[in-house]
């Protein structure tokens, strides 16, 4: 397959690149660099069968040539730039979800829309099944996020109507690994900095909400077996397995071996109290479920940020 990946310089979207380049595919990467890096791609320089291009999908997007997939993964995804890119937030996953359909119908490519646990907002249902509509505040500050995918979903689903245009729909919960920027504002990598360089670890509340943290690779394998043999119905990707944010803070300072101690601070405003998938989906359709234990995940991932950070 040829294959369109917009988001492509971005953390999620660069293994995606790897996954879908050892798969075979030729794929052509899209990328603003808002957000995203170049050197998360900098391996594939004289891979024959990537490029990467230089543009923002939220103005326009074309392609010359035969295009089977479109993998629709640009958005700012973390606290810190949502918070601070509220409109390019809202465009990418309005404008920029609409420009990438076109593009897909025009080409009759399949169509992948990365959408997240967000739309659940803050749940009121445990752990959280694709049928569940969510309980969001649209005009809080994460509502400029969460209402960006929740568009997007919208708007998949109307092609997928309308026009008939094969869809996937992937709902990702927290997922961590390398490549990770150090300053994002997500939990793990910022445990994993302020650990490395001897500053307290942040905890927002009491650390007694919950998250279910995903290995990169386990996501992503199972991305590609959703886009493979996924439906038009969302399908949540992520781990069950449940912790709480004290206790993978705990876990940092252990596998660091970090003296760092623990500074509580105010929880932020809709910060969900619980996230965690219920996966039933996936395993029944794809035959997917993560394989990689939380703290395996951390060991591979405290390498590099040993070495992004030089410590």
């Amino acid at each position: 397959m040829t294959v369109l990946v917009t988001g492509a310089a971005g953390f999620l979207g660069s293994h995606l690149v790897d996954r879908l380049l050892r798969g075979g595919n030729d794929v052509v990467g899209m990328d603003n660099l808002l957000t995203g890096s170049s050197r998360n791609l900098q391996h594939l320089d004289r891979q024959r069968t990537f490029r990467l291009v230089h543009h923002n999908v939220s103005t326009y997007v074309t392609f010359h040539g035969e295009l089977e997939g479109v993998l629709h993964f640009a958005s700012p995804a973390s606290p810190i730039d949502y918070l601070e890119l509220p409109i390019q937030t809202l465009k990418v996953g309005a404008l920029g979800t609409h420009n990438t359909l076109g593009l897909a119908l025009a080409k009759g490519a399949r169509f992948m829309l990365a959408s997240t646990s967000e739309v659940y907002g803050d749940p009121l249902e445990h752990p959280q099944r694709e049928s569940y509509w969510g309980n969001v505040n649209p005009i809080g500050p994460r509502g400029v996020y969460d209402e960006a995918k929740r568009f997007a979903e919208a708007m998949t689903m109307a092609y997928h109507r309308a026009h008939g245009l094969d869809t996937r729909i992937v709902r990702i919960f927290n997922t961590y690994g390398p490549r990770m920027r150090p300053r994002d504002g997500r939990a793990i990598s910022n445990f994993i900095v302020q650990a490395l360089q001897g500053a307290p670890l942040t905890i927002y509340g009491d650390g007694s909400q919950t998250r279910s943290f995903c290995y990169v690779d386990d996501l992503v394998e199972g991305i590609v077996r959703a886009l493979a043999h996924g439906s038009a119905e969302p399908m949540n990707i992520g781990n069950p397995g449940e912790s709480t944010v004290l206790e993978v803070a705990e876990l940092v300072l252990k596998l660091t071996g970090s003296r760092s101690r623990l500074e509580f601070r105010p929880l932020p405003t809709d910060d969900p109290r619980q996230r965690c998938p219920d996966i039933t989906r996936a395993r029944t359709t794809l035959g997917w479920e993560p394989a990689i234990p939380l703290e395996e995940g951390l060991r591979r991932t405290i390498p590099y940020f040993r070495e992004v950070l030089g410590v």
